[in-house]
């Protein structure tokens, strides 16, 4: 009877939202500060893969060939993730589907922390797939900004669930000696201790969502398009239109592409880092840098979406990762700053495809269906990811980490005609 009274209530107080357009508005505002809270700490477990995940498969598995395979394995776990969150969320909102994610994340974080312990490989790869659950539950969770958001909203609102990100993701690497030091004194190996802060952050972010997230922003917003036809307007038939199709294809493509180029340059530069003598501190400082310029820029990005448009942002993503190939390639191996330059120049690269082509996807879906086709996007966007990562190492191991830079700046300016020409005119002018 409890069960049930509780059900009413909530759909009371749904109901309530769906009916009133200034609560949405209040609600829209909160639930930006509940996503921003949990983005601080989802931001920092997050980093510990970005930082360390290569360099405990290289002192574990004891060649360079196989550098790639954590990035690929916790990319692979984030696109099984990507589907079950945007599933679940879709049926019962967001607060279960990314409050669940981030608890997962923390799951896979604490095995890979026992299978440095241990010495499991067999373990550590388990866990790898497991810990991908926090990093796509940490990009779905842009997309909970924007459900009650109006449309020269869109972007901007992406943007300030992504923005708070950077404050967790670039103490995390900044953080490395750090949780090293206290790793070894609690007898764990060095390379997990970032873990040991990523299983803690993600817990933390998972709590927050779960307790915090009240209503479900989705789920007001799928009863606020419900009452909208009860009282009369027209159906939202946008999904079945021609340009949202295209609308939804683009802006997979763009955040496919970004990201296959991100990580796969990304991935190799610690180990080429290492290579070459750079210290763990050094790695972490360029990695911060880098992270910082993934997420820092997003409110700023998320403004020039809304206004100049879709299109010319992910154009503008083509070039600027064709800059950081450039740079990364050219620079000395022994050059902190080059190096620096160029992550940064990726991170930024990427930011520009994530938000421009999150505003394509939320432009092109609906309430009813939203969750569930964003979820299959970052699937794809994850396994992009995973043969970013994988194939990266193989690569550098045959050729050279320059090679790989040149290879992925120039597979990034491909954006750039392809965009004029196919992209669609609402993206234009948006």
């Amino acid at each position: 009877m409890n069960e049930t009274n509780a059900a009413q209530r909530k759909r009371q107080m749904i109901r309530a939202y769906a009916e009133s357009p200034e609560k949405q508005r209040r609600l829209f505002r909160r639930t930006l500060i509940v996503v921003i809270l949990s983005q601080i700490f989802g931001g920092a477990g997050l980093a510990a893969g970005v930082t360390v995940g290569a360099l405990i498969a290289q002192d574990m598995l004891g060649t360079d060939n196989f550098t790639g395979v954590p990035t690929a394995l916790f990319t692979l776990g984030s696109a099984a993730a990507a589907l079950l969150v945007g599933r679940y969320s879709q049926r019962f909102g967001r607060r279960m589907g990314l409050g669940l994610g981030f608890i997962g994340g923390g799951v896979g974080a604490v095995g890979v922390i026992f299978a440095a312990l241990t010495g499991s490989i067999a373990l550590l790869l388990v866990s790898l797939l497991i810990y991908g659950a926090g990093s796509a539950t940490n990009l779905q969770a842009r997309y909970a900004g924007t459900d009650l958001a109006g449309p020269k909203q869109r972007a901007t609102a992406a943007s300030m669930a992504m923005v708070f990100t950077t404050i967790g993701a670039v103490a995390g690497p900044t953080l490395v000696d750090v949780t090293g030091d206290f790793a070894v004194s609690i007898g764990v190996p060095a390379l997990a201790g970032p873990f040991i802060l990523a299983a803690a952050a993600y817990f933390l972010a998972g709590i927050i969502l779960l307790a915090l997230l009240r209503p479900d922003p989705l789920l007001v917003a799928k009863e606020a398009a419900a009452h909208a036809v009860r009282s009369g307007a027209p159906a939202d038939s946008r999904i079945k239109s021609a340009d949202s199709r295209r609308g939804i294809t683009l802006g997979a493509l763009v955040m496919i592409l970004t990201q296959i180029v991100m990580v796969a340059i990304m991935t190799m530069t610690p180990v080429h880092m290492r290579h070459h003598g750079h210290h763990l501190s050094d790695v972490g400082l360029v990695i911060g840098f880098h992270i910082g310029a993934m997420y820092l820029p997003s409110l700023i990005t998320g403004v020039l979406v809304d206004k100049i448009g879709r299109v010319a942002m992910a154009s503008a993503s083509g070039v600027t990762l064709l800059l950081a190939g450039v740079t990364a390639a050219l620079a000395p191996a022994d050059s902190l700053g080059m190096l620096i330059a160029a992550l940064v120049l990726l991170g930024l690269g990427w930011n520009f495809g994530l938000i421009s082509g999150t505003a394509m996807i939320v432009d092109s879906t609906t309430a009813s269906d939203r969750a569930k086709v964003q979820g299959s996007v970052d699937v794809l966007i994850a396994l992009a990811g995973a043969s970013g990562g994988m194939l990266s190492g193989l690569v550098v191991a045959n050729s050279s980490y320059a090679a790989l830079s040149y290879a992925g700046g120039f597979m990034a300016l491909a954006l750039v005609p392809f965009m004029l020409w196919k992209g669609p005119k609402q993206a234009k002018s948006a």
